[in-house]
């Protein structure tokens, strides 16, 4: 009869506690790769993430401007200029995007709208607009899928270049090459292939929950969140869904013209390399 060694109580407590330490040590070294603000690259597969240090100063991201930039990326502009970079995520057409386009054309402020396909088939009139008013049309993919998911080229490509063709069928344009990753999920590999395409890709510096058309932020809330924390060089990224955006944006261009900033486009920041 073969015996078992069972350890004690004891025994067991303290392994059980020295293997959670090390599951916390290992973490903890992954989390400070990560948020090195000085040497963080982009990682493996992530979503994009910020933390605010001090109000008026631009966020840290979980990968550092001069890391994005080795692959054509961006989440912040010029932080020594008070110019704004105002983009809207539109996943489809929810009645606001009028009212915020007509608040953009009587400040003269350019924008990107990262759109879907659905987005183009059923408001191709609004998309056609955008381009007429001067506005940058970016990809956020054929179906918003979690793009960090997705190794292989062809399929990173077939997201994009679906929503190129239906641009164009409707324009008679070539798609802007700027990219926004669906819910801000990317991968290093997928920051290569994007630039391998010839994609900017475009995270943002300021966002605030604006997305639940059920559960929308009250007036207040909204600038409470987007006046403090605005900055220079900021990406700012609202969504076009949002009934509150279309209501308070243009007072809120109105305050960040108050407090110095002005607006630029993203072809001005690509080209400042």
């Amino acid at each position: 009869m073969s015996l078992k060694y069972m350890p004690s109580k004891r025994v067991r407590r303290s392994l059980t506690a020295l293997f959670s330490v090390g599951v916390i040590m290992v973490c903890g070294i992954a989390i400070a790769r990560v948020l090195d603000s000085g040497n963080a690259q982009p990682a493996a597969a992530t979503d994009w993430g910020l933390s605010f240090q001090s109000e008026g100063m631009p966020p840290v991201g979980n990968a550092t401007p001069e890391a994005l930039h080795g692959y054509g990326a961006y989440y912040v502009g010029d932080t020594a200029k008070p110019v704004i970079y105002l983009t809207f995520d539109a996943g489809y057409e929810s009645g606001d995007t009028p009212a915020i386009l007509d608040a953009l054309k009587k400040h003269n402020a350019p924008a990107c709208f990262f759109v879907v396909s659905n987005y183009i088939e059923t408001a191709p009139e609004l998309v056609q607009r955008m381009v007429a008013e001067g506005h940058i049309v970016g990809n956020h993919t054929a179906s918003h899928p979690d793009m960090s998911k997705i190794s292989d080229k062809a399929a990173f490509e077939k997201e994009l270049r679906g929503v190129e063709e239906q641009f164009q069928t409707i324009t008679g344009q070539e798609l802007p090459k700027f990219y926004r990753p669906p819910q801000g999920k990317y991968s290093e590999e997928n920051l290569k292939q994007a630039q391998e395409l010839g994609y900017t890709t475009v995270f943002w510096s300021l966002a605030y929950v604006d997305w639940y058309a059920d559960n929308q932020p009250t007036h207040q809330q909204a600038f409470d969140k987007l006046l403090p924390r605005i900055h220079n060089g900021a990406i700012l990224l609202l969504h076009s869904t949002s009934r509150t955006n279309a209501e308070i944006l243009d007072e809120l261009l109105t305050k960040y013209e108050e407090m110095g900033y002005t607006f630029g486009s993203l072809r001005d920041l690509t080209e400042q390399e």
